[in-house]
Formats: structure tokens, sequence, C-alpha cells
């Protein structure tokens, strides 16, 4: 594994592929495969209170790990309950999604509907995760998240730009 925990940070905006492939971009696919102990396993789960998906490498186990051991020790010195098998399906609930050289991956069904992904992605850098969101999903959020709009629509742009240098 990587010195160190994986910190995600950056934004990009990735097109859609044939069937219901899309590409993880290459500074994300990096860090995912350092994360990974250098495979390409990227792992996603569906975002518990947003209309996006989390992503993150293989390391963020032990990460997710020591913060239920956290929380619990927290509980007990407080005196509050702790369901640990509740809270372990809350972070454990990813699935690990193979990519090529590339970065390409598909993604399923359930996955595309939560998100309401049509043809691209958008990639946010979240720390020791990173979001996936709809470019559509972000435009229709309202003005409390003026900075997620504001790098998407930055995202966007130098797509539209680097396709039109093309």
């Amino acid at each position: 594994m990587s010195e160190g925990p994986v910190r995600y940070n950056g934004r990009e905006v990735t097109l859609k592929g044939g069937g219901d492939r899309f590409v993880l971009p290459p500074e994300f696919r990096r860090l995912v495969r350092q994360s990974s102990d250098g495979q390409r396993v990227l792992c996603l789960q569906i975002h518990p209170d947003r209309q996006c998906l989390m992503g993150f490498g293989l390391s963020r186990k032990a990460e997710l790990e020591a913060q239920i051991d956290k929380e619990e020790a927290n509980a007990i010195a407080l005196g509050t309950a702790f369901n640990r098998e509740d809270r372990e399906i809350d972070l454990f609930s990813f699935e690990t999604f193979p990519f090529d050289d590339s970065g390409r991956f598909v993604l399923p069904a359930d996955f595309i509907e939560h998100a309401g992904i049509s043809d691209r992605l958008y990639f946010q850098g979240a720390g020791p995760n990173f979001l996936i969101y709809s470019p559509e999903v972000i435009d229709a959020l309202d003005d409390e998240h003026a900075t997620l709009k504001r790098n998407c629509a930055g995202a966007l742009a130098r797509l539209k730009a680097g396709k039109a240098a093309k």
C-alpha cells in the first residue's frame, strides 16, 4: 500500500463509452491504483445522503475499520448505544470494479439510476474518497452547492475547450 493515506483532490469530467462503460480520469486512476497496491480495482458505493457515488481504492478498507473502532470507543466512553454491525453495513456497502489501463470500467444499472447518470461523469475529489456526479444533477442543485456547481462548470468548459482544439 501507499505511504500514508491517499487523498483525492481535483475535478474532471469524462464521457460515456460503449455500453455502460465510463472512464476513470488519469489522476484519480493513478491514486486508486496507488491505494489498491498497484491493482486496477475501484471501490464504489452509492452515497447515503447525496445523489452521487463515492469512490476510493482498497486501502480505504483499513481506514473504515479504524473509523468504526474509534466510533465504538467514543460511544463506550460516552455511555451511548453503538451497533457495530449497522455501522459496518453503512461503511462497507461498497462494491469493487476492475478497470483497464485506460481507466474504463462498467457501472451497474442501480448505480447509474441512483446518480441520474446519462452520458458524462463529473469527478470531484473529496479527501479520503471522491464523488461521482451526473453534471445534470449538479446543475439542478440549489445555491447552497455553489462551489460544486462552479467546479463542475469549469471542468465541463475544459472538456469542451479540449474537444474544440482537436
